[in-house]
């Protein structure tokens, strides 16, 4: 009988290597088919939670701003911005080598009242809501001309059905208030890619409208870099038959795809979209997991996020970025949308700040690509 003597220090190897492939971050894996990311408050920029500013400078290759960049808290009123937390997010960034995305320019909610009121508080006139738009968005992108990658230039202009939403913005300017919101941005800063972003983009007639805007845009010489998906998914919707014909959709339109605000809501919702002012009546029905969630429910959710991580890795030739709609379920939107109060558990980290063993599968899909 032979026995075979390990030395010291091939122990110490094989104890490294195991190290490094339980350290190993999703960032990592999919290095060189798309970047990885996470919206980002400025609780995590502060420090105020240094584990999880940690988990984010770690964890993920590009990070885009919560909510500091949004048209209101950047500009509450006409003449005074708000330059601090955005710049903080910017420097963060960039101190730990991540893309930064900038979200969003222009978007008809977070917005103040202001930018298409008179002094009357009447409807402001096209003339003067093309040039507030001008100089917000010049003003913004200016400021961070060559620091962030792209701009999420729109935000959600059309209804499920694919008609125009029947936004301020909308109502004075009509639909060419995209094209000016684009030749702003980029006259701001010729380099920098440009992105219209929505949700329920894998709705067929919503799908269908925005690449009608895309070939528009493209058709006026407007830059259009990409389409964002949100990707605020629930256990049985977009199905990935309907996510995959609008990869296919968007592909043929000639821009990347990014996955933008990826979340899976575990809970049931009488609400199939991302409209920020839908809100429902609490019940005890509607938030079954407050103490825990039953095994046979936490494999669906598992399976539901490894079947879209499959498919975003199939398509990674034209999918730019992923990026999770916030770092962990404790601090998590979807705890208070659309039905104020619930427990829902809709990202890669638990409310300890651990990663949840659905992470690793994704890490082991990834490297084998």
């Amino acid at each position: 009988m032979k026995i075979k003597i390990i030395s010291s220090i091939t122990v110490l190897v094989l104890l490294a290597s195991v190290d490094t492939m339980a350290q190993k971050t999703l960032g990592e894996a999919t290095k060189g088919k798309f970047l990885f990311g996470t919206a980002v408050n400025m609780q995590q920029v502060n420090g105020v939670n240094p584990i999880e500013t940690e988990l984010i400078a770690k964890e993920f290759t590009t990070i885009v701003a919560e909510n500091c960049m949004k048209p209101q808290p950047i500009h509450p009123e006409e003449n005074r911005y708000n330059w601090d937390d955005a710049d903080k997010l910017v420097a963060f960034g960039e101190k730990n080598k991540q893309v930064v995305t900038g979200h969003c320019l222009i978007w008809h909610s977070q917005i103040g009242r202001w930018f298409f009121t008179d002094a009357d508080g009447k409807d402001v006139s096209p003339d003067v809501l093309k040039e507030r738009m001008r100089q917000h968005i010049t003003t913004v992108v200016g400021r961070y001309k060559g620091r962030v990658k792209g701009w999420d230039v729109v935000n959600e202009a059309f209804e499920d059905n694919g008609t125009y939403r029947n936004s301020k913005f909308y109502q004075i300017l009509g639909k060419d208030f995209i094209k000016y919101a684009f030749q702003f941005a980029h006259d701001a800063d010729p380099n920098v890619e440009l992105y219209y972003n929505d949700y329920n983009v894998e709705t067929p007639a919503k799908c269908d409208a925005i690449v009608g805007l895309v070939k528009e845009l493209k058709a006026a010489g407007c830059r259009i870099d990409a389409v964002g998906s949100q990707a605020h998914m629930h256990m049985n919707s977009p199905t990935l038959e309907a996510t995959e014909t609008s990869f296919k959709k968007l592909k043929a339109a000639g821009v990347k795809i990014l996955i933008t605000e990826w979340d899976i809501s575990i809970l049931p919702s009488p609400y199939d979209g991302a409209n920020i002012s839908a809100s429902f009546k609490y019940s005890k029905e509607m938030d079954p997991y407050r103490e825990a969630i039953p095994d046979s429910i936490q494999q669906k959710w598992n399976k539901r996020v490894l079947d879209m991580f499959g498919l975003f890795l199939k398509y990674h030739e034209v999918i730019d970025r992923v990026t999770v709609w916030g770092l962990t379920d404790n601090t998590n939107w979807l705890n208070n949308f659309p039905i104020r109060g619930r427990k829902d558990y809709p990202v890669l980290f638990d409310r300890n700040n651990q990663r949840k063993p659905v992470v690793d599968e994704m890490i082991k899909m990834a490297e084998k690509q």
